[in-house]
């Protein structure tokens, strides 16, 4: 195990160790995965640091950085800190306000952005953030006629650096060896779904103690190992993964070409861990359920047969049964059949270990992947404790709960069924923020807000977020979540809000996947033009209404879905409608459509609708349609699509 404290001291560790002999980053472009070895990475950071240091970069310093994922991401970051530097995650999604928030509240001095878009987005803000020194881009593209005093481009940086090295040898080790594993490395946004997101001040030894009591002493992660980057750098996850475990373990991080490429990259590289939030499991389960519903009648029947198959051995290693011979022949010849190939074609035929976490994922969806081979396992943790805290064991995997804590970190419920975390992954606080510090720091532990409990076996079981467990008006308490969840196993929804608190009775609006419902309404000969045409047509209805009687004979009679409707636009990011990291902001969604909510607890069949959308441009329109107002009488039997 490494015994560096900083990330920068591990980098010169691990450049030490492997030098030229291995590869440390991989990044796709124009078809070809172009190999960084480990002396190649340190050289980029040194470079950079120093470059940055001849432009008056001083220790504290807060450098905001915005892009995809791409090396110079990371080269920026260590440089950063090498120099005793804050770096500072922003979502490459982020509008020019959110960019303004985050580099005026975190007192950067410096930007460092991607390309043309992210620079145009900040010259656009740059009389508001007087103090900013330098933006700084990495791809020139469409950069050349740029005259801005302000810009310059990351090549120029380094440059400068490698002039000042050669005149000052050794410096920037110097540099290195000041850092202390209780320096704070980074600013990480909280997700924000109350409102303003606030900054996460996490050190050097919270993140990498997090990294060696997960992927050194639960689940044992090697040098030899492939991981592809393609999450967004801002989030706590992927942090954990592409910087930190990287530099603690020394495996490869792959970076695709363009998010549009990153599935068929994933399948060149065939990962040995994956990391990602439900909505990608998700998304990568719809994908296959369309494929499969698209195929001969006897492929369909295979795999149907193959799943069934699946799904029994599942439940007998969930519940530590062993399959007799019979199970285990019959397992074989479902892997063989159907579930191999399945798994080459995701790009997870290599996989070792795969990660779920950011929000609860559907016990639906998890058993799924679990039924083809596929050794998911679900994390809970927040970016206040770096990310992870608890996680499952392989051979004690519950799909109703999220695992036991990993090494060195305690859990416990209070009084009012909160999940308390104490670890020395918990961060220090929020910057500049001491009021919601005290909040969320008291006696040492870290107050989740999330509802929990702990079970017989030590398993959490993480509910809700402790403002989101709604009540009805006869007093039935219900998670709108796991209603949610239920909903978005099916290849049609994209997104579902459960409403219900202080009410009669529980509401949903929903959000129709238009890719696997487009191709569905093709497929009947049913004629669209728009989203908003296709979200209302009756037939659409129908279809939702399918998924709603098929999760309503999973719930308790009070928190069944009496009514839905099936909303005009998708929720978004850019209308506030979701966070950065795409979870709805409800308090925001539900005052907004509060016209809507009121017409689904009437005896209204349709409400009109106006609402005011947001283009990433600036641009903003108006959305006028009829909503239909659907109400749910549980038919007998599931219509068979």
């Amino acid at each position: 195990m490494p015994e560096s404290d900083t990330f920068p001291k591990l980098l010169l560790e691990r450049e030490k160790a492997y030098g030229k002999k291995k590869i440390a980053i991989r990044e796709k472009d124009f078809g070809i995965w172009n190999r960084v070895t480990w002396e190649v990475y340190l050289n980029h950071v040194k470079n950079f640091a120093l470059g940055l240091q001849t432009l008056g970069f001083e220790p504290e310093d807060k450098v905001s950085i915005i892009g995809d994922n791409e090396p110079e991401w990371i080269y920026a970051e260590l440089a950063v800190q090498a120099l005793g530097g804050i770096a500072v995650g922003i979502y490459q999604d982020s509008t020019p306000e959110e960019i303004q928030f985050a580099a005026d509240f975190s007192d950067s001095r410096y930007i460092i952005a991607e390309d043309q878009e992210q620079i145009d987005k900040v010259l656009e803000i740059k009389v508001r953030l007087p103090h900013i020194r330098k933006v700084i881009y990495w791809d020139p593209k469409g950069m050349r006629y740029y005259q801005d005093a302000l810009i310059m481009s990351f090549q120029d940086v380094e440059k400068r650096g490698a002039d000042y090295a050669r005149t000052h040898p050794g410096e920037f080790e110097e540099r290195v060896q000041r850092g202390k594993g209780d320096d704070v490395a980074l600013f990480l946004t909280t997700s924000g779904t109350t409102g303003r997101p606030k900054l996460v001040m996490l050190t050097y030894r919270n993140m990498i103690k997090m990294a060696e009591n997960l992927f050194v002493k639960v689940d044992p992660l090697n040098d030899g190992m492939n991981f592809v980057s393609f999450l967004p750098l801002a989030w706590a996850g992927e942090q954990m993964m592409a910087v930190v475990a990287a530099l603690t373990i020394g495996f490869t991080v792959n970076f695709p070409e363009e998010p549009e490429t990153v599935r068929a990259d994933i399948r060149e590289i065939a990962p040995q861990m994956m990391f990602s939030p439900p909505r990608i499991w998700e998304s990568i389960l719809s994908d296959i359920q369309v494929r499969i519903a698209d195929t001969t009648a006897f492929k369909r029947a295979v795999f149907n047969l193959s799943l069934k198959i699946g799904k029994r051995l599942a439940d007998m290693k969930f519940s530590k049964q062993r399959p007799n011979l019979r199970w285990k022949l019959l397992g074989t010849a479902a892997d063989f059949l159907a579930f191999r190939a399945l798994r080459d074609r995701i790009g997870l035929s290599n996989i070792r270990y795969a990660y779920t976490g950011g929000a609860a994922l559907g016990p639906d969806v998890f058993r799924f992947y679990h039924a083809i081979g596929i050794n998911l396992k679900q994390i809970y943790g927040q970016t206040e404790i770096s990310g992870i805290s608890v996680v499952h064991r392989d051979g004690d995997i519950k799909f109703s709960t999220v695992g036991k804590p990993i090494p060195e970190t305690e859990i416990k419920i209070s009084s009012e069924g909160e999940i308390l975390s104490k670890s020395p992954s918990v961060f220090v606080g929020y910057y500049r923020d001491p009021e919601a510090t005290a909040e969320a720091l008291r006696d040492g532990w870290l107050f989740s807000g999330d509802a929990g409990e702990i079970d017989k076996d030590g398993h959490l079981i993480m509910f809700d977020r402790v403002k989101d467990i709604m009540k009805l008006s006869d007093g039935s308490r219900f998670s709108p979540q796991y209603i949610e969840n239920k909903l978005k196993f099916s290849p049609y929804v994209k997104e579902a809000v459960a409403i219900g608190n202080g009410r009669d009775y529980v509401t949903v609006f929903i959000n129709i996947e238009m890719a696997n419902v487009g191709k569905w309404a093709e497929l009947h000969r049913i004629p669209y033009t728009t989203y908003v045409d296709l979200s209302q047509k009756p037939e659409v209805y129908e279809l939702i209404r399918e998924d709603v009687v098929r999760v309503n004979r999973e719930l308790p009679e009070a928190a069944r879905i009496r009514k839905f409707v099936v909303l005009h636009k998708e929720l978004d990011a850019d209308d506030a409608e979701l966070t950065r990291t795409k979870k709805v902001r409800r308090g925001f969604v539900e005052e907004r459509y509060r016209i809507l909510i009121e017409a689904l607890y009437s005896d209204q069949k349709f409400c009109a609708i106006e609402a005011q959308v947001k283009y990433r441009d600036g641009r903003e329109a108006k959305i006028k349609t009829n909503l239909k107002l659907e109400f749910m009488e549980e038919p007998e039997k599931e219509t068979v699509r």
